[in-house]
């Protein structure tokens, strides 16, 4: 056989055959001949893989990863809590900024793990795309809705394969909730409802007013990455950027994506025609304490065993509940990390966490024909291997193959933008096509504080908001959707 790529191999190659699953052939090193050019390699090869951002979830994904493919480099932008990491990998090359690493690596490479704060994963990950390289970014996929939009065209523009990092979307438990869903056990759904135990890291807090040195083994700039620019303060990070509007999307955006993925998936959401958020003291600069929201899905087309109508969908967080009616089975109980429930015709389903042990609240255990997902790999990050391995003709999708989570990820983060508008006091109306809120005043106007300080004096109370200014709602609204990238960042256009 003449000199043949790996590009050129995949593209050829064939995985799958309509409607059921054929494992990928692996073709050995000798079948391509002997006259391979340096850095050629046979898809039986194995991956190499950059890691960006390793520290805390990326860690996990890597370890699963280096199980089977190669770790070639490995960057982040916080040494000292990336050591165990760093140490763990001697012969992957190390960096503290992203786009040195891609600089001297991103062509030797196959594929490309991000895990760093929220508000970077999408120009990490859009670069590597953009380089026909594959992807895995953990959850969220994105801090915006049109970064989401823009990774998920993106992605199918290049033909790579990519995953999000919510694990439980490869789950035993997943498939079965969303087979249940799709023969009909719990009758047509028309309300669901969520919750989490989450934060259970520091959220509703005052910006810090302190400017500490910056670490030796931190490299703040790479941090703040695309974001306005700020003094480091340890509040930030590690781990804690969750709970930073700049940084992170709160309680919402960790977890939503584990929680609703057989809701958005099981019941072909798509996108809301309306949504309205509300939370604690909402704080300039902090994510609340604890957050409601509210979906309103319009109908639409019925599976072949399943109708579906128009459903609401509400989210809480921060220790809020739904009101529960109805008695739990006996043996049952609500995964402690959370759970979605379905309100169905026939029947109450409950679907855990991660998707973990759905149980129906009739206490039946239907055994129901394999109506979703042929793949069965319970292990997410290599199910992304398997895809990243098959040709993009005819590969089959990993469990949260961009082209299924962006649009998770898209709705979720759109949350995040409601519970910050929620001072307009209305049902913020939706257009999925055109990424806009479409009722909001052009001259409507927010108010946003730098500060709020409460203070007693001889016994009386205090309460005030420093340095308050008046915004535009209609335009702070549309940068919750579109960002605006600083540091010479640039927010790419959609293809």
């Amino acid at each position: 056989m003449a000199d043949v790529s790996r590009r050129d191999f995949l593209k050829r190659g064939s995985a799958a055959l309509a409607g059921m699953i054929v494992a990928p052939t692996i073709v050995p090193n000798t079948v391509l001949g002997a006259a391979k050019k340096p850095g050629r390699k046979a898809p039986s090869d194995k991956l190499n893989i950059l890691g960006v951002g390793v520290g805390g979830r990326g860690a996990a994904d890597i370890a699963e990863m280096a199980k089977t493919e190669n770790i070639i480099g490995l960057c982040d932008c916080d040494w000292k809590y990336a050591k165990a990491v760093l140490d763990k990998y001697p012969d992957a090359k190390k960096y503290t900024e992203y786009r040195k690493m891609y600089d001297e690596m991103l062509k030797s490479a196959d594929a490309v793990m991000v895990a760093t704060a929220d508000h970077t994963h999408a120009i990490i990950a859009a670069d590597a795309i953009q380089a026909g390289k594959h992807v895995y970014v953990e959850k969220p996929m994105t801090l915006y809705a049109y970064e989401s939009r823009l990774l998920t065209k993106l992605a199918a523009k290049y033909k790579v394969a990519t995953q999000q990092g919510n694990q439980g979307a490869s789950s035993s438990g997943t498939r079965k909730a969303i087979n249940w869903l799709w023969n009909g056990e719990i009758g047509e759904v028309t309300k669901i409802e969520a919750f989490t135990n989450r934060p259970i890291w520091p959220q509703g807090m005052q910006t810090p007013k302190e400017a500490q040195a910056v670490p030796a083994t931190m490299n703040w700039e790479a941090f703040i990455g695309p974001a306005q620019m700020r003094p480091y303060n340890e509040a930030y990070t590690p781990w804690n950027f969750r709970g930073w509007w700049p940084f992170g999307s709160g309680a919402l955006g960790d977890m939503a994506n584990h929680i609703l993925a057989v809701a958005f998936t099981g019941l072909k959401l798509g996108s809301p025609t309306a949504i309205l958020g509300s939370s604690t003291m909402l704080m300039p600069d902090s994510c609340p304490s604890a957050q409601k929201v509210t979906y309103r899905f319009p109908a639409r087309d019925n599976l072949p065993k399943l109708g579906l109508p128009a459903c609401e969908l509400t989210w809480y967080d921060g220790g809020l509940r739904p009101n529960i009616p109805f008695d739990m089975p006996e043996g049952k109980h609500f995964d402690g990390n959370g759970v979605c429930i379905f309100y169905g015709t026939k029947d109450i389903m409950v679907v855990g966490t991660y998707g973990y042990d759905p149980f129906l609240v009739s206490g039946r255990n239907p055994v129901v024909p394999e109506l979703c997902r042929v793949v069965k790999n319970d292990n997410h990050q290599q199910d992304w291997i398997r895809a990243c391995k098959e040709s993009a003709d005819s590969r089959v999708p990993a469990a949260s193959d961009f082209a299924i989570s962006g649009p998770l990820n898209e709705n979720i983060v759109m949350g995040v933008a409601a519970v910050r508008l929620q001072e307009l006091d209305q049902w913020l109306k939706w257009d999925g096509e055109k990424m806009r809120f479409t009722n909001i005043s052009p001259d409507a106007k927010l108010h946003v504080s730098n500060a709020i300080e409460f203070s007693i004096h001889d016994g009386h109370p205090s309460f005030t908001s420093a340095d308050k200014v008046e915004i535009n709602a209609a335009e702070y609204a549309a940068r919750l959707i579109k960002p605006v990238y600083h540091n010479g960042f640039v927010l790419p256009e959609l293809p």
